[in-house]
């Protein structure tokens, strides 16, 4: 029984505090590439007053087939806030020989899924846990300002088929936008686990 003991005790200390952000917290700034080769930073597009939405994508998972795919929940999002200074942008954080990582496998799912929107790269997985991205897809809302003013779930209905009732990043951005606060500013993500390395 101690023995057991001191291998749980092991087991607990040996995994770090889960890292991430909370809505008020502000935004770590990071640098990727998307799959042109084009360099994406978030300082650059707050700077320009944008409002970002950041979407962990991994193109294998059922739950971002689902909101890619057999819905256009994504692409019909941004297509509503495009023209208000938002900016959409999806993010793998998958490590090398996990599911939907890789260059050639994200620009066939750009292609594949019609994404009008970039898909960065992260495959050191430090961006997503720098924010704490726990699920493709984990949704954030940016505002122009760098502070987190949502994370979570896209919608409510966590299964892999149906659609919810409640867009929770368009409530969101709505919010924003008529110079509110944020109504709900954290919901709890769905989908699968972000495939990050070691």
């Amino acid at each position: 029984m101690k023995k057991l003991l001191g291998v749980l005790l092991v087991c607990a200390f040996a995994l770090p505090a889960a890292a991430g952000v909370l809505p008020g917290d502000k935004a770590p700034d990071f640098t990727l590439k998307d799959t042109t080769g084009q360099e994406h930073q978030l300082a650059n597009y707050l700077k320009e007053g944008k409002t970002v939405v950041l979407e962990w994508f991994n193109p294998d998972c059922p739950f971002i087939v689902k909101h890619h795919q057999n819905h256009k929940t994504m692409n019909e999002s941004y297509a509503k806030v495009k023209g208000h200074d938002v900016v959409w942008l999806a993010i793998n954080s998958g490590a090398e020989g996990k599911q939907g990582h890789g260059l050639e496998r994200n620009r066939k799912a750009v292609k594949d899924y019609g994404i009008p929107f970039p898909v960065l790269l992260d495959p050191s997985g430090r961006v997503g846990k720098a924010y704490g991205a726990k699920t493709t897809p984990h949704m954030y809302v940016i505002t122009a300002e760098g502070v987190v003013a949502y994370s979570g779930a896209i919608d409510d209905d966590r299964s892999a088929a149906k659609l919810g009732e409640t867009n929770h990043v368009l409530a969101a951005l709505h919010d924003l936008m008529q110079g509110n606060n944020v109504q709900v500013a954290e919901t709890k993500p769905y989908g699968c686990s972000v495939k990050y390395g070691q």
